[in-house]
């Protein structure tokens, strides 16, 4: 009976409505332990089954917790997937996610996904579900979860996302409507007693009225029990009138990660030690403890009758259970470790190792909740003290993926450091400086990580010792260390074997010291380029070396084979990060129309994903693109918040990309010499944004506010520091700069012809400045017909780039020179960032299908949007988008029109 719940009523079967209507939608049903979530959930099923709509029911189960992808498999099977498919089939949850909508939406009918106990699914099932729930919007699908009271609960409802709806205890006058109707005719002590106790819960309403109603207040001690306990205690009193068998099979059933019923009953026949049949359910069926469908599914009335069994149970019958289980579970590799580890009663040092494997798989899969829980489990059943030692970091180290500090400290306080070999010995350092102990300490303590990574490297874990060095060449780049101490990081680099053919040392150098190793590093990753068997995270390591170097368009290609390679993966975390590199390379190569909705996707995946510090630079970086193209508000707002941030933290260096954001931002709007005060921070070493080698990619913006104010003095002293640096570096993107500047400067038309005979088709906005340039020098000179092509040139280029602030300053000094050019129609400005992102696809020749697994949505979402994004182009087809795209990314110069 539904007492005092019309309003979670009403949004789950408005969801249900929004489904026939096809457009769907979520909601997370929370609130403690029988507050009415179950009901509520059957009352929907039972209102879509009654009006068509498919219905897939799965639960959460506690004792699968551990087991990879095991609730979202049942769901699949519910939803006609291949039953065939696997663990190993599933890379991660992402990837999991857009396997299921594409399953869903393969049927137009509408279907509503009911998901009990969600809060007992597997880490990698509820990532899946969550992920797809919040891109249901253009499916014809409702997806109601419910999800139990807790911390743990709150940190996951925070990170999923999803619209939640509380239920709270019913009101004095609902409990008592509701007691009345389940127990009638309690005296009012007796009544007051059970509405005082249950306390507005329904189930405790429901079941210490009857059991009032049977059994007399007795029954209600003690009373300083909590609720769920005295429920669960009731729960295991109706089990203790089962028969043995009975009671046995339930016991099986509570603690297996399956819902098969021939696997209970064949668990359940080696843990009584004779046959057990299906008759030895019946009582339990019978009794409407349990239900077995169709397809011979075990499922309990109850989650807190599951959870009351395993309470009751002694250890030794749990072990029992585990080992019985263990032994009929022959195919799956995993959920038979597991049970097996239930299983052991003392340490196992082969056991260990194997629940280590299987703890690296699911970290492989991105199942991290389960790598952890595997290895803490390893840990326990260690019986060598520096393998349990190397566990634990292992398992400190998934801890911090997972963004829950406090749990990695607690894993790192519980390594006894006398035992470790001496490279677990540096790695436990290392993990106490890098994320759990000292915080950031600037280049305070990069000289002892050297000698860290170096003792790795001589105790034979080459491997350990190169992953360290790739984590701190990234920290290294935004450290500003001294000279000795690249020297010293250089050092232990030109040790490990095979460095020249190494693609991760190689980016590695290039990071540590993109001016000393510059040159030598930028041939090695050029050679690199053609290699076909680098893999995807090789390619976003050579892709952040080469934009540190300088070297954009090579930097742009290694992060296009990144993203494609990572998506295909779903690896959605480390996604996150690679698009906010790839937005930093194309913002820095003026690329806004690429930046902008790729900053902006990496921005939501890293929020998405847990990512705070990536979070906070893909906006930063988004705020550059906005700068760029003129949008100077949004670009503020941006660089305000982050100051905000990074100044108490003391990561200063990344200061300079919020004075690099104001200074393109003034540039933007017309103030040069604000421009050049901004960005004149970043150049100056005893500023507090200083950056060391952020000037090798944006030395261009400070040239052009300089001669714009009028400091070209300033300018030169610029230059000839930087001349030597572009001599020792080889940066691409410093010498297209310094031959700008000398264009500039010289005042001589000889100086920016051959500036522009350079090959610059890989430096479009360069290219375009330098045009623009040139064309305003000749018009002054009252040479307009021979300005007019290069600042055609120049606007159209600025155009196709989205460079809108710089594309009006071309059609200024064109009109000065006397002819006038239409701006060209902008209607993409009309599309949101991720409108464009899928109009972009879509003109390259992108299926719906592929570009939904490009960006992780589903194809009847993209087919959404392409309807929209049709007339808001004025187009029809997806053959005149791509002409459309094609017309806006040319850079050749348009047709004038003449005044």
């Amino acid at each position: 009976m539904l007492v005092g719940r019309d309003v979670p009523i009403a949004a789950v079967t408005a969801l249900i409505d929004q489904a026939q209507r096809q457009a769907g939608g979520a909601v997370v049903l929370c609130g403690e332990a029988g507050i009415g979530k179950s009901t509520i959930l059957s009352y929907g099923c039972e209102l879509a089954a009654a009006r068509g709509v498919r219905v897939a029911a799965v639960a959460g189960v506690q004792a699968e917790v551990h087991i990879p992808y095991a609730g979202l498999h049942r769901l699949w099977w519910l939803l006609g997937g291949d039953r065939s498919a696997g663990g190993t089939g599933i890379e991660s949850p992402y990837t999991a996610a857009m396997t299921l909508l594409a399953l869903i939406g393969s049927r137009d009918e509408p279907a509503l996904i009911a998901v009990e106990d969600a809060h007992w699914l597997d880490r990698g099932s509820w990532e899946a579900l969550t992920f797809a729930a919040r891109r249901l919007g253009s499916e014809p699908v409702a997806m109601v979860l419910t999800i139990r009271d807790g911390e743990d609960v709150d940190r996951l409802l925070a990170q999923a996302g999803l619209p939640e709806q509380r239920l709270e205890p019913l009101t004095p006058a609902d409990s008592g409507t509701l007691l009345d109707t389940v127990a009638p005719g309690l005296s009012p002590p007796l009544r007051d007693r059970v509405l005082a106790q249950a306390a507005g819960n329904p189930l405790g309403l429901v079941e210490l009225g009857q059991v009032a109603a049977t059994s007399g207040g007795a029954a209600l001690l003690p009373s300083w029990l909590p609720l769920s306990t005295r429920v669960e205690r009731t729960f295991t009193a109706l089990v203790a009138e089962l028969p043995p068998a009975t009671r046995s099979l339930l016991l099986v059933a509570a603690l297996d990660d399956g819902d098969g019923l021939d696997e209970i009953l064949a668990a359940g026949s080696r843990f009584a030690g004779r046959p057990v049949t299906v008759a030895d359910i019946e009582p339990a069926v019978t009794t409407r403890l349990v239900r077995v469908d169709d397809t011979y599914r075990l499922r309990f009335r109850h989650p807190l009758l599951r959870s009351a069994l395993y309470q009751s149970a002694g250890v030794a019958d749990r072990r029992r259970v585990h080992a019985a289980l263990a032994e009929v579970i022959a195919t799956d590799l995993d959920r038979r470790v597991w049970h097996r580890a239930g299983a052991a009663a003392g340490p196992d040092e082969a056991l260990a190792r194997e629940l280590t494997e299987t703890a690296t798989r699911a970290g492989d899969r991105q199942a991290a909740s389960v790598a952890l829980a595997a290895f803490q489990r390893a840990v326990q059943l260690s019986e060598d003290p520096a393998e349990r030692g190397r566990r634990l970091l292992a398992a400190a180290e998934v801890a911090s993926e997972q963004g829950d500090i406090a749990a990695a400290r607690q894993l790192i306080d519980d390594v006894a450091e006398e035992h470790l070999r001496p490279a677990d010995q540096a790695w436990l350092s290392y993990l106490r400086e890098a994320f759990f102990i000292t915080g950031w300490s600037g280049t305070a303590r990069l000289m002892l990580f050297a000698e860290l990574i170096d003792a790795l490297r001589r105790d034979g874990d080459q491997q350990r010792a190169i992953d360290a060095l790739i984590v701190m060449s990234l920290r290294f780049y935004w450290s500003n260390p001294p000279v000795q101490t690249i020297q010293a990081y250089l050092a232990v680099a030109d040790e490990f074997d095979s460095s020249k053919e190494n693609p991760r040392l190689t980016a590695a150098v290039g990071l540590i010291a993109p001016v000393q190793r510059g040159a030598v590093t930028l041939e090695r990753m050029t050679q690199l380029r053609a290699r076909f068997d680098l893999t995807p995270a090789e390619q976003q390591h050579l892709g952040l070396s080469a934009g540190g170097i300088g070297a954009l368009p090579l930097s742009a290609q290694f992060f296009s084979a990144a993203v494609a390679g990572i998506r295909a993966q779903g690896r959605v975390g480390v996604l996150a990060q690679l698009l906010t590199s790839q937005a930093f390379t194309a913002a820095c190569q003026g690329d806004t129309r690429m930046a902008r909705p790729t900053a902006a996707e990496a921005a939501a995946l890293a929020a998405e994903t847990g990512q705070p510090a990536w979070t906070l630079t893909a906006h930063l970086t988004l705020g550059h693109a906005h700068a760029l193209a003129g949008d100077t508000d949004a670009a503020l707002d941006a660089a305000d918040r982050a100051e905000q941030v990074l100044l108490p933290g003391g990561r200063l260096p990344m200061l300079a990309l919020v004075q690099l954001i104001r200074g393109v931002a003034a540039l933007a709007a017309g103030r040069p010499a604000d421009a050049y005060a901004q960005l004149c921070r970043i150049f100056d070493p005893g500023d507090v944004a200083h950056h060391a080698y952020l000037p090798l990619v944006t030395f261009g913006h400070l040239i052009e506010a300089a001669i714009w104010s009028g400091q070209e003095e300033a300018l030169r002293a610029q230059i000839d520091r930087l001349s030597g640096v572009a001599r020792e570096s080889a940066s691409p993107s410093l010498v297209v700069a310094l031959r700008y500047a000398e264009a500039v400067l010289s005042g001589d038309g000889r100086t920016y012809e051959a500036a522009l005979a350079a090959d610059l088709s890989e430096w479009p906005f360069e290219r375009a400045r330098l045009e623009r340039a040139y064309g305003g020098w000749l018009r002054r000179r009252r040479r307009s017909a021979e300005s007019r092509p290069l600042l055609r040139s120049a606007a159209a280029t600025f155009d196709a780039l989205g460079a809108a602030p710089w594309a009006e300053r071309a059609r200024a000094e064109l009109r000065a020179s006397g002819e006038s050019l239409r701006r060209a129609g902008d209607d993409a400005g009309s599309l949101t960032l991720q409108e464009q992102q899928i109009a972009r696809l879509a003109a390259d020749g992108l299926s719906n299908k592929e570009i939904a697994e490009r960006l992780f949505l589903s194809p009847r979402t993209i087919s959404t949007h392409l309807y929209r994004i049709y007339p808001k182009l004025g187009i029809k087809s997806r053959g005149e988008l791509a002409q459309y795209v094609d017309l806006r990314t040319r850079t050749d110069a348009p047709q004038p029109y003449v005044e």
